[in-house]
């Protein structure tokens, strides 16, 4: 049964690493990234929906998003919500295809970032110490002898501390990548 939680608590971790790493894939870094807009929401007729559901999106050039609609008529919506997302981003429409040029960003811009990404990762921590509180609280409902359920709760404490140094590495990898000019 122990080893079931333990199971349990590197999965359910693992799951917050890659929420992490999907928050910081749409992360800017002067490169141009589909992730940068996929999860951006467009109100389609009067649905929220995500911008990869109404259109192709890829990055022909390193420094250039395009997005082609499949309905022509979702335009405008996709245009405004580019617009209106905290991206930086100016949509250009050529009635066909948005362009989305990815200017190179200021110094300023990328401390901004930096501490975007730092915000996530401590999201994220949080998560993986949630899953830690969850599981101890399992552990002790399992009815172990004292000895074992202090054993128990150092085997979760180390995990956790596992889980959030790799958390921590992201961090300073992806902040390395925005500082890159």
């Amino acid at each position: 049964m122990l080893a079931d939680e333990l199971k349990d608590a590197k999965t359910r971790m693992q799951g917050a690493i890659e929420a992490l790493d999907h928050d910081l894939d749409g992360f800017r870094t002067g490169r141009a990234s589909t992730a940068l807009i996929d999860r951006i929401l467009v109100d389609y007729y009067g649905t929220q929906t995500p911008m990869n559901q109404l259109s192709t999106i890829s990055a022909p050039e390193p420094r250039l998003i395009t997005v082609r609609p499949w309905d022509r008529n979702a335009m405008p919506a996709i245009e405004k919500a580019i617009l209106s997302s905290a991206i930086g981003l100016t949509p250009s429409n050529d009635g066909q295809l948005i362009r989305l040029p990815i200017p190179q960003l200021t110094e300023e811009r990328r401390e901004e970032l930096i501490k975007l990404v730092g915000k996530r990762v401590e999201e994220a921590r949080i998560a993986i110490r949630n899953v830690r509180r969850d599981i101890l609280h399992h552990i002790d409902g399992l009815d172990l002898p004292e000895d074992e359920s202090y054993d128990a709760g150092e085997q979760v404490q180390t995990i956790t501390n596992e889980f959030i140094q790799v958390a921590d590495e992201h961090a300073e990898r992806k902040a390395a990548e925005i500082r890159e000019v």
